[in-house]
C-alpha cells in the first residue's frame, strides 16, 4: 500500500545528506503519513489519485514526503552536524506540512482538485 502519493526518494531526499535512513520502517512512516493526510482532510486521496489533477498531485507528494522525512530525521538525529541542524529543518517541514493541509482540507481547493 506504501508509496501512493509520494516516492521513498523524495523523502529520503528532504531528510537530506546527513539522514540515518532505517530501510524497513520507511513504508510503514509513508502509510502512517497517507493515512494521516486522508483523515486530516476528510478525502481519501488514493483511491481518487487517478481523479486528482496533475496540477495539484504535487502538493499531496509535498506534505506526505515531509511527514516521512521528519520521521527519517527525528529516528537519528546523529549524522547532522548539530541538533540545531536537524531541528531546524524539522521546523521548516513541520510549516510546510501545516501550510499544505490547510489548503487540502478547503473543501473549495478539494472540488477544483479532481476532474
Amino acid at each position: 500500500m506504501s508509496w501512493n502519493l509520494t516516492t521513498s526518494g523524495a523523502c529520503i531526499s528532504k531528510a537530506g545528506a546527513n539522514a540515518n535512513i532505517s530501510g524497513g520502517a520507511l513504508a510503514k512512516w509513508c502509510d502512517q503519513a497517507e493515512a494521516s493526510v486522508n483523515s486530516i482532510t476528510r478525502r481519501d486521496w488514493i483511491s481518487l489519485s487517478g481523479n486528482t489533477l496533475v496540477n495539484f498531485k504535487d502538493v499531496l507528494d509535498d506534505v506526505v514526503s515531509d511527514m516521512v522525512a521528519m520521521k527519517i530525521i527525528n529516528y537519528d538525529m546523529s549524522g547532522y552536524t548539530s541538533r540545531e541542524e536537524a531541528q531546524t529543518m524539522l521546523d521548516v517541514m513541520r510549516d510546510n506540512i501545516i501550510r499544505n493541509l490547510e489548503a487540502l482540507k478547503d473543501d473549495k481547493n478539494k472540488e477544483k482538485m479532481i476532474s
